[in-house]
């Protein structure tokens, strides 16, 4: 056991506290006068050091273009950047290492599969079936791509407490259904989705299923050969590391037979006038000069993700999520929005008769930021008849001091006069 994941796993103590804090610079600072509290994780989380340091040492030791270049420093950053495609292969259980293909981050990622998977599979009549819990980025991909083929969008509803109904999904399914891309966690709600359950189904009809594991790779245990799904995506900037970056996996011959996204360098093998032919996966995706930097970075983060353990991550959070669910509802006014039984720690809400822009504006003066609206998911607010939500959403770096002055904050918030 390492002493991080060890700090984790013994709870509460001060020290212990301390050993994963020292390693975010960025959390040792004041806002408004006030120590900074950050729960706007599901947003983006915080870098650790190791992942600053090593998009510093890229920069100012190794940069160099990658994959092309016979010299030192072109093959050390090529070495490098695919050593992080090897810990992305581990770290969801890919068969092959070439079914991972960098992007610049999940809205990227889901993009790529509805403009060539599209493209190419989708026509006419075909039936796309999404959820209400969905992320705009997994909600207009479809709706384009649906407007330029003819095929048609389908959505899958949800109960009041921001579960999904698995029954109407049943009977969403059809031989004409050819793609289900549903979240496996809700950013706005912290739902998680029974999505191995789901995939089987979908797969039954014959229909290829995408997964955004955009707000469940951070937390859970994610093996994209267990759940069976034939792509998911996800965002370094959720995991600990940086922006700009995301991962795209899919099934080896789902990808063979996908067009490329995009056309330029590296997606080629030869190009003359005449004709083209394209390189093989991934890099007949990841077309041009990459994010090589940034790509390299992410390594750390998946290495801090490791020494850690998920199994230590989840319940660390999951003891947060409860002492501040637990908390804030006694306070006056206080409206969860999402009262999922399995969630992810994202504790969203309202304070009755005050907007939630004022509420996070009146947390940010506290030193306490948290994010405020409609999350990028539009139609989940209609659903629940709200312009939208305050969110807090918690990550392993985060207390059970801090909770106890968010808290304290919306306890005095609550009290104001409108």
């Amino acid at each position: 056991m390492s002493d991080l994941e060890a700090a984790i796993k013994t709870n509460s103590g001060i020290i212990a506290e301390e050993k994963i804090r020292a390693l975010f610079p960025i959390l040792h600072q004041e806002v408004n006068g006030k120590p900074l509290a950050y729960f706007d994780n599901a947003a983006t989380t915080q870098k650790p050091i190791q992942v600053i340091e090593a998009l510093k040492n890229y920069y100012g030791v190794d940069n160099s273009n990658i994959h092309r270049g016979a010299h030192t420093l072109a093959s050390r950053a090529t070495d490098y950047f695919e050593q992080t495609r090897e810990l992305v292969k581990t770290f969801i259980n890919v068969p092959s290492v070439e079914e991972v293909i960098f992007t610049k981050g999940t809205t990227e990622s889901i993009n790529l599969v509805a403009s060539t998977f599209g493209r190419k599979f989708i026509n006419a009549g075909d039936e796309i079936i999404i959820s209400t819990l969905e992320h705009h980025s997994n909600i207009v991909p479809w709706q384009m791509l649906c407007e330029e083929k003819g095929a048609i969008l389908k959505i899958i509803p949800i109960h009041d407490n921001g579960e999904l109904d698995l029954e109407a999904y049943k009977n969403l399914l059809s031989d004409k259904t050819k793609m289900v891309a549903v979240v496996h966690a809700s950013n706005a709600l912290g739902t998680i989705n029974p999505v191995k359950e789901m995939i089987t189904q979908a797969h039954s009809v014959g229909a290829k299923f995408l997964l955004d594991g955009a707000q469940s790779t951070a937390h859970l245990e994610v093996d994209v050969q267990d759940l069976n799904c034939d792509f998911l995506a996800f965002s370094a900037h959720k995991v600990y590391g940086p922006t700009g970056v995301g991962v795209l996996y899919g099934k080896r011959e789902v990808l063979e037979a996908m067009p490329p996204y995009q056309g330029g360098g590296e997606m080629i093998k030869e190009v003359s006038f005449s004709k083209t032919t394209y390189n093989d996966i991934p890099y007949k995706f990841e077309a041009g000069t990459p994010n090589i930097g940034d790509v390299i970075a992410f390594a750390e983060a998946i290495k801090f993700i490791n020494q850690l353990g998920k199994a230590a991550i989840r319940a660390h959070e999951n003891r947060l999520l409860a002492h501040a669910t637990e908390s804030c509802s006694k306070i006056n006014g206080f409206i969860p929005i999402g009262t999922a039984k399995n969630k992810v720690s994202v504790l969203s809400f309202g304070i009755n008769n005050i907007h939630p822009f004022d509420v996070g504006m009146m947390l940010d003066a506290s030193g306490i930021a948290v994010r405020t609206g409609h999350h990028c998911t539009q139609p989940l607010m209609e659903r629940f008849n709200i312009e939208g939500t305050v969110r807090a959403s918690f990550a392993v770096y985060n207390t059970m001091e801090e909770i106890d002055r968010l808290v304290e904050s919306l306890t005095k918030i609550s009290k104001r006069k409108n």
